[in-house]
C-alpha cells in the first residue's frame, strides 16, 4: 500500500513539476518520504537486475551506449537517460517509466550514478553488475581527497553480485580488484602505444607540476601491463577505433565525438558481453555501437542557422584537456560558460590546471556563466584572445550566434550551464526535450 501511495504521489509531483518546467528530483524526494524502501521494491522486481556505471568522467555517455547496445540485443531497458544521477533522480525516473502500481516493463536497469550517491543507493539495491571508469581530482569541495572518491567506488564494487568491470589503466580503479567479492571481474584497457592520450590523475598530475611553479606531483613510476583485458583500444584516429577483443581485431566507425568517448566504447563493450554471456550477438552488438550518437550536452550537435553548434560539457582538468584536443579550434568559433552551482562543483580553481593553449590563434568570442570573470582572467594569463566576458548567459549566448550566423560554433560549459543553454537554444532550434 505504501508503495502504491508513494507512486501515486510521486507520479504527481512529477506531472506539476513538468508543467512548471524543472523539479527533476523533487519527485523522488516525495516518493522516498512516503516509502524509503522505493527503490528496491521496483528495481528488485527486473528479472536481470541493476547495472551501475560510476567514475568521475564518462558516466552519462558510457550509460547511454550500454542502454543502447543492450537494447540491440533485444532486452528492455530502464534508465535515468537525464543524466539525473543522484539517488533521488534514480527514483523521479521511476516514477516517469512505470505503471501507477509502480512496476516497470523492463529487464534490465542501467544506472548512472554519482560517486557518493551511488553508495547510498548499493545499500539498498545491490547491483548485479557494476562498471567502475576512473578517479580524477574533480569537485574537491564535494568529495575531498581524490582517495575518498576512490572509497566511494570501493563501496560500489564490495556492493556488486555478479560481475564487475574495471578500467585496467586508472590504478586507483586497478585497486579496487581488491574489494571485489562478485565471482567474476573484467577489465577494459588501452594499447601500450595509446595510454599517453589518455592520462590517468597521477599522470595529469605530474604535468601540471612540471608547469605550474609550486604544484605538487602525484606519485612517480611507469605504468604496468596490469591484469588481461577483455577488450583494448588499440587505434584511435578521428571517430575510426580498432579495438581487440578476446584476441580478434574489430574496426569500428563511431558517430561520437571526442578521443574519451572512443575509450568509453571498450567501456561499454565489456559490460554489455559480460551481462549478456555467450548468448551475444556480436554482429549486432558492434552494429548498435556505431549507431550511438552522443547523450545530451556531451558533444551533442545541434543546428542554428543551418550550421553546428556543438555542446561540451566539461567539469574538471582531465576532462577539459580531453575535450580540447578532441575538437581543433580552427574553423569553429569558441564560447565557454562556467557555472559554479552544487552540481557544477562550487570551486573552480580546476581551470588553472587546464592548457588553454590550442585556443590561442582562434581565440575565445565569449566567455560567459556565473564564474565568467575567473575563466576571462585564466584566458588571459595564457595570451587567448577574448571578445567578451559577460555573466549573462542567454545574453551571451545570443550575441554569440548573431555575430557570425553563418560559422559553426562550439561551447565548452559546465554542467548548469549546459542546461541553461539547451534551454535556450530550444528557443531557436529543434533539442531533444528529456524529462
Amino acid at each position: 500500500m505504501r508503495h502504491l501511495l508513494a507512486t501515486v504521489a510521486g507520479k504527481a509531483v512529477k506531472a506539476v513539476a513538468r508543467l512548471r518546467g524543472g523539479g527533476s528530483a523533487l519527485p523522488g524526494l516525495v516518493a522516498e518520504r512516503i516509502d524509503p524502501q522505493f527503490l528496491p521494491r521496483t528495481l528488485g522486481k527486473l528479472p536481470r537486475g541493476v547495472v551501475v556505471i560510476s567514475g568521475t568522467n564518462g558516466k552519462t555517455t558510457t550509460t547511454k551506449m550500454v542502454v543502447e547496445l543492450l537494447q540491440g540485443q533485444g532486452l528492455k531497458v530502464f534508465t535515468n537517460r537525464t543524466g539525473s544521477n543522484f539517488t533521488r533522480g534514480v527514483v523521479a525516473a521511476v516514477l516517469g517509466d512505470s505503471d501507477v502500481r509502480g512496476r516497470l516493463d523492463a529487464d534490465i536497469a542501467v544506472l548512472e550514478l554519482d560517486e557518493a550517491h551511488a553508495v547510498h543507493f548499493v545499500k539498498l539495491v545491490r547491483p548485479r553488475y557494476s562498471l567502475l571508469l576512473n578517479v580524477m581530482r574533480d569537485q574537491l569541495d564535494r568529495f575531498g581527497e581524490i582517495e575518498t572518491t576512490a572509497g566511494f567506488l570501493r563501496q560500489i564494487a564490495a556492493a556488486t553480485t555478479d560481475a564487475v568491470v574495471l578500467n585496467r589503466e586508472d590504478p586507483r580503479i586497478l585497486a579496487l580488484a581488491n574489494a571485489v567479492t562478485a565471482p567474476r571481474i573484467e577489465y577494459f584497457g588501452l594499447a601500450p602505444q595509446l595510454r599517453h592520450m589518455f592520462p590517468h590523475d597521477d599522470e595529469m598530475r605530474n604535468a601540471v607540476a612540471a608547469e605550474v611553479p609550486g604544484a605538487t606531483p602525484g606519485p612517480e613510476g611507469g605504468q604496468p601491463e596490469g591484469p588481461r583485458a577483455d577488450v583494448v583500444l588499440t587505434a584511435c584516429e578521428g571517430s575510426a577505433a580498432t579495438f581487440q577483443a578476446d584476441g580478434h581485431p574489430i574496426e569500428v566507425e563511431l558517430k561520437l565525438t571526442g578521443v574519451y568517448n572512443v575509450f568509453n566504447a571498450a567501456a561499454a563493450l565489456v559490460l554489455a558481453r559480460t551481462v549478456l554471456g555467450p548468448a551475444v550477438d556480436e554482429p549486432a552488438l558492434l552494429a548498435s555501437l556505431q549507431n550511438v550518437t552522443p547523450a545530451f550536452g556531451r558533444g551533442e550537435s545541434l543546428t542554428v542557422n543551418g550550421q553546428p553548434l556543438d555542446l561540451v560539457l566539461v567539469k574538471n582538468p582531465a576532462g577539459f584537456r580531453l575535450a580540447l584536443k578532441s575538437f581543433p579550434a580552427a574553423g569553429s568559433r569558441t564560447m565557454i560558460a562556467i557555472n559554479d552551482n552544487y552540481a557544477d562543483g562550487r570551486d573552480m580553481s580546476w581551470l588553472w590546471d587546464v592548457d588553454f593553449d590550442s585556443l590561442r590563434e582562434t581565440g575565445v568570442a565569449e566567455v560567459s556563466g556565473v564564474r565568467a570573470q575567473d575563466m576571462g582572467l585564466r584566458l588571459f594569463y595564457e595570451d587567448v584572445p577574448v571578445g567578451r566576458v559577460d555573466t549573462d548567459l542567454n545574453a551571451s549566448l545570443h550575441r554569440f550566434i548573431a555575430d557570425d550566423p553563418d560559422s559553426p560554433k562550439r561551447i565548452y560549459c559546465t554542467y548548469t550551464a549546459m542546461l541553461a543553454l539547451r534551454r535556450e537554444l530550444g528557443k531557436l532550434t529543434e533539442v531533444e526535450v528529456v524529462s
